[in-house]
C-alpha cells in the first residue's frame, strides 16, 4: 500500500522539477527574446533626456526648449506639446499651441528635439512672475525637472508647441 502513496508523491515531485526546468527555460528565452529586440527605439522618459532653455524673441518673445538624449540612450518623442508649468497651480500649466500630433522625434547624440512655450498669450498687463519651468515629458510629470529660465516670465495663459526636429517649426505663434 506504501508504494502505491509513494509513486504518486514522487510523480508530483517529477512533475514539480519539470516545471521549474521549463519555467527557466522560458524565461532565457524571453530574455534572448528582449534582449535580441533591443535595437527597437522605445519612448523617452524625462531621465533620459537633458534639457536647455533659452529666450528667444520671435513672435514676441518664447522660450525654446531643446531636449537631448543623455549618452548611450536613444529614444523617441511623441509629436505632441511638452508637460510643463512654471508653478504648482492650474493656470500656470501650457496648453497646446498646435490643434495636430506632430511626426515622432528620435533623439539621439546630437539630435536634438525643440518645443517653444509662450509664457504669456494675453494682451493685458495681468499675470504672475515666475524664475523657473516644472518640465517633462508628457506621460512622465511624477519625474519633472525644473529649470531656471533665463530671465523672469510673466505668465498668463501660457501655450507650448509640439516636439519638432527644426527649431524653427517650434516658434508659438499667438492666435
Amino acid at each position: 500500500m506504501r508504494s502505491r502513496f509513494a509513486a504518486p508523491s514522487a510523480r508530483l515531485a517529477l512533475a514539480a522539477v519539470a516545471a521549474v526546468a521549463v519555467t527557466a527555460t522560458a524565461a532565457g528565452t524571453a530574455t534572448a527574446t528582449a534582449d535580441s529586440r533591443s535595437n527597437t527605439v522605445r519612448a523617452c522618459a524625462t531621465k533620459d533626456l537633458s534639457f536647455k532653455v533659452s529666450l528667444k524673441t520671435q513672435a514676441g518673445g518664447y522660450f525654446l526648449v531643446t531636449a537631448k538624449a543623455k549618452s548611450g540612450v536613444t529614444c523617441y518623442l511623441e509629436g505632441v506639446f511638452p508637460s510643463a508649468s512654471f508653478g504648482s497651480s492650474a493656470d500656470t500649466e501650457v496648453a497646446p499651441a498646435e490643434q495636430a500630433v506632430s511626426e515622432r522625434v528620435t533623439v539621439s547624440g546630437s539630435t536634438a528635439a525643440y518645443a517653444g512655450i509662450n509664457p504669456k498669450t494675453t494682451n493685458n498687463d495681468f499675470g504672475k512672475e515666475f524664475d523657473f519651468l516644472h518640465l517633462s515629458v508628457a506621460g512622465d510629470e511624477t519625474n519633472a525637472v525644473t529649470l531656471t529660465l533665463p530671465e523672469t516670465a510673466t505668465v498668463d495663459r501660457p501655450v507650448a508647441t509640439n516636439w519638432h526636429t527644426d527649431p524653427a517649426d517650434a516658434v508659438p505663434f499667438a492666435n
